[in-house]
């Protein structure tokens, strides 16, 4: 079971994604302000981070920038979610290891996850 904290601006996607990845098997918590994401990362120690981009500051890009800069996050796997037009390569210019789009199927978002815990551990 891995610990996942989900960052979305949208309340409803952060629940959604919660209830869905807690039936998964996994500890997921999440928020919808992006500004307390640093203190609920090193409050939750979390595994894994999926996080939208257009957010109020600080907006995806920024907090992928701010969670590869802390020694304690420099190496957590993160996955894009997000409605923008972008390619798997622009996400990991910023520091991201996976991008899915919205809307995403939800087994593709499981098979994401697990690739991307599975990496980590090696």
């Amino acid at each position: 079971m891995a610990k996942i904290l989900i960052i979305d601006d949208d309340i409803q996607i952060v629940m959604l994604l919660k209830k869905f990845l807690t039936s998964a098997g996994h500890q997921a918590a999440g928020l919808s302000d992006s500004s307390k994401a640093m203190e609920a990362a090193n409050s939750l120690r979390p595994d894994l981070f999926i996080l939208d981009l257009m957010m109020p500051q600080p907006d995806g890009f920024k907090l992928c920038k701010m969670l590869r800069a802390d020694p304690g996050f420099s190496k957590s796997p993160i996955l894009i979610i997000t409605a923008m037009d972008i390619s798997n390569s622009d996400a990991t210019i910023f520091g991201a290891n996976g991008y899915l789009a919205k809307p995403f199927n939800f087994d593709e978002l499981v098979a994401t996850i697990d690739n991307l815990l599975d990496t980590e551990i090696q």
